[in-house]
């Protein structure tokens, strides 16, 4: 292959650990990144934990095969391109391979170059399946924007997160104050993921008593229990090759917590009641508002527990602190509810506009979204105004995101000197890269000089 085609990360499966030193070296030369494993178990816990772009799998091996590690993946993982390679290349063979989902199939002792050109067709079909993916997303953001839309650098570094760990099984633990988009990050895990066409599944762990939050989550038996007249899966079971997200996780009862790790370990349930276990193949992504860290010090919650749930976190930052994200924001809620109330409201003033970049949102982005629909249905003009907002936005605070250290409110400055102030800020925070700025700004290079010689 040449220098111009696809390079990838592989995970080489191949019971003879010369030729598995072979293919590793040779595909080494040849640009790619390799990793091997002598089994499918061993294949299973590097996959677990780790991104491949491709996995060339030999037949036989010594317990499941590579054609049963090939159907496994198809169901589990089935932008994942797998090539089988055997010594025996009946067509039968090459047909239980197909069916299995295998993109190809090449006959040992290997062609080093058919073997090349095999792998790099497989990766240029797995380039060209995720770019329309990415399209497919980038569509529906357009479509439905929430609380994830913005163009600040704390939001970009969150989205950059999502993109690199979606698709890795690992548990991950989302943490920020309440109202900051904490179930939106979790779709978007979700959606950017290869479970995107199993289920999200989504349970708020304060929100039932210990009783029927343990049922809801383990699933019972006929007549585990008073009122259990019919046998439940559970959530676990029900989330099976998706995703489940345990919203406000730090509430979890004590008393379920071992039980809760015990199914995050072996990836079995056993229902209320139940004699049997429950395969249960689920990404686990939980959520809180709490500093579980505190709450394992403060002997609230299990620290094992802790530590299984937090293999990854992504903090999602206050509305407070992203900046001009909270106009932007601002727009889109008084697009979505003029068009559900059926007003003709376009925008919002200066003064108004300034009240809401002054403003502290201890309830974030969920309480910005009430705001705006609340001013939608009572202002009688074509513009949000101060007079349409809430009491305790119509008297400027000064404790916004861009207020100064003088004593002047922050929203009797005009809307031209916060937008130049904003400019400085992320400027600064690019360390001057002005192309960086502009992309985050949302405008182009000239547009942001033509400002800053305006300002």
């Amino acid at each position: 292959m040449s220098e111009t085609r696809a390079k990838g990360y592989m995970l080489v499966v191949e019971d003879d650990p010369a030729l598995c030193d072979l293919l590793e070296e040779t595909l080494a030369r040849r640009g790619h990144r390799v990793r091997s494993a002598l089994d499918v178990s061993a294949a299973r816990e590097l996959l677990h934990c780790q991104e491949f772009d491709l996995v060339l799998t030999d037949h036989h091996l010594p317990g499941p095969s590579g054609i049963d590690l090939c159907a496994e993946l198809q169901r589990n993982r089935p932008d994942l391109p797998v090539v089988i390679m055997t010594a025996f290349g009946s067509l039968d063979t090459a047909i239980d391979a197909l069916r299995a989902g295998a993109y190809d199939f090449v006959t040992k002792p290997v062609d080093i170059d058919l073997l090349g050109f095999s792998l790099e067709r497989a990766l240029q079909h797995r380039q060209q399946q995720q770019k329309i993916h990415l399209l497919k997303d980038q569509i529906r953001q357009h479509q439905a924007p929430g609380e994830l839309a913005g163009e600040s650098p704390a939001l970009h570094k969150v989205r950059e997160q999502i993109s690199r760990v979606a698709n890795l099984d690992t548990s991950i633990l989302i943490s920020g104050e309440s109202g900051t988009g904490k179930e939106l990050v979790a779709r978007a895990l979700h959606r950017q993921s290869h479970r995107c066409h199993g289920p999200l599944v989504t349970i708020n762990c304060a929100a039932l008593p210990e009783n029927l939050l343990e049922s809801e989550l383990f699933g019972h038996v006929r007549g585990a229990f008073t009122d259990a007249r019919e046998s439940r899966a559970g959530l676990f079971v029900e989330a099976s090759g998706g995703t489940l997200l345990l919203d406000e996780i730090g509430e979890l009862p004590l008393i379920l917590q071992p039980k809760l790790l015990r199914v995050l370990e072996q990836r079995r349930v056993r229902p209320l009641g139940g004699n049997q276990e429950i395969d249960c193949d689920v990404r686990i992504v939980t959520a809180s508002h709490r500093d579980l860290a505190e709450a394992v010090r403060a002997g609230t919650f299990r620290g094992d527990l802790y530590y299984r749930l937090n293999v990854i976190q992504i903090d999602l930052p206050p509305l407070r602190a992203r900046g001009n994200d909270i106009l932007l924001l601002a727009r889109e809620f008084v697009k979505e509810f003029s068009a559900h109330l059926g007003k003709s409201v376009t925008g919002i003033s200066e003064p108004a506009a300034a009240r809401l970049l002054s403003y502290p949102w201890p309830g974030n982005v969920r309480e910005l979204r009430n705001v705006i629909e609340r001013a939608l249905a009572l202002t009688s003009h074509d513009r949000i105004t101060v007079e349409d907002l809430p009491e305790q936005l119509q008297k400027p605070t000064g404790a916004g995101p861009f207020a100064g250290g003088n004593s002047d409110p922050l929203a009797l400055l005009p809307l031209a000197e916060i937008e130049r102030r904003y400019i400085d800020q992320v400027i600064e925070q690019v360390d001057g890269n002005r192309t960086l700025a502009a992309r985050i700004l949302g405008v182009d290079r000239k547009t942001l000089y033509r400002k800053l010689k305006d300002g």
